[in-house]
């Protein structure tokens, strides 16, 4: 497979997206990247904030959370689905840090959360770059690039999301030991633009709910969280999470997500369908499912009902 002149500039859940197609199997990559950024839409500003987005932002900032991340991404609905589509504005990954013409599952979620954590829509840069970044501090070097040991764990200790999936039902627990031999021995190690000691070793730790579980539970699953797709460990392979989604209120529990499933776009599908889709994964199956709620920040914490305080935070270690 021919790799893209920018492949070295995708996080790796982008990167794990662009390898997969829907069904599971080994996906390609264009074999030719375009050598300046343009918009996906005809005339779209990929920079500014559209006005109907900004508007949801602040005509639902006294809403609770999960109606404020339903509101805010609505009108991304329909927006076309782009691999590593955003980075720090120069440097190794000279991509525009927002856009919203076009997006991945991650910057999609990132985006969403920014927008509906932040107590208007000014702020939300500050938020993305909380997300996005270790210690919010923008540069390729510093962004959470790995999903489980960089982007959940830096933003657990954030105090930005905390991990639900044990309140939920039984768990399974990942458990997968990274050192400097997995990394070396990963085809697709020299896609990042790191030193071998910026790479996170250690035990790569999840809880996650099988699919029959999730099945049984997704009624119960909150809106507002976040449904992280977990394949089954590979020794071979470092990384383990290839999508993330967000639950919004609706008459069923809905997946709002930037996919590459049929038209590849930002598009709703019902969460119970979504999780028997991932039963039909042969190449890599799916080995459950992680939830993430993410918590208010700033001000609104002064508003919330005393007799529900905001709980601990608590998820998985490096």
């Amino acid at each position: 497979m021919t790799l893209p002149s920018r492949a070295g500039w995708l996080p790796s859940l982008a990167l794990a997206c662009a390898l997969l197609a829907s069904a599971g199997h080994a996906g390609d990559l264009p074999a030719d990247a375009p050598a300046a950024v343009e918009p996906a839409v005809p005339g779209f500003d990929f920079g500014a904030l559209p006005p109907e987005v900004a508007e949801a932002a602040r005509a639902s900032r006294h809403l609770p959370l999960a109606e404020r991340l339903d509101a805010v991404s609505a009108p991304m609905l329909g927006r076309p689905y782009l691999d590593g589509c955003t980075g720090e504005g120069q440097g190794v990954d000279p991509d525009p840090p927002a856009r919203y013409d076009v997006y991945d599952c991650l910057t999609f979620v990132e985006e969403v959360l920014a927008l509906g954590l932040a107590p208007d829509p000014a702020w939300a840069p500050m938020y993305r770059s909380a997300l996005r970044f270790q210690d919010a501090e923008p540069s390729y070097e510093r962004r959470n690039h790995f999903f489980v040991m960089d982007w959940i764990a830096n933003n657990v200790e954030a105090g930005l999301i905390r991990d639900i999936t044990e309140q939920l039902g039984p768990v399974e627990w990942i458990d997968k030991p990274l050192d400097a031999g997995t990394w070396a021995n990963w085809r697709h190690r020299g896609r990042f633009a790191l030193d071998d000691d910026q790479l996170p070793v250690g035990r790569l730790r999840l809880p996650v709910l099988s699919l029959e579980t999730a099945l049984e539970v997704v009624d119960r699953i909150p809106p507002g969280s976040l449904v992280v797709t977990v394949r089954v460990p590979l020794d071979h392979v470092p990384i383990t999470v290839t999508h993330v989604g967000l639950v919004v209120p609706g008459e069923q529990p809905t997946m709002r997500h930037a996919t590459r499933m049929g038209d590849k776009l930002v598009r709703d599908d019902s969460l119970a369908w979504y999780l028997r889709h991932l039963q039909s994964y042969s190449n890599w199956p799916v080995a459950g499912v992680n939830l993430l709620m993410p918590l208010e920040q700033g001000p609104r914490l002064g508003a919330l009902d005393p007799a529900h305080p905001r709980p601990a935070s608590a998820g998985p270690g490096r």
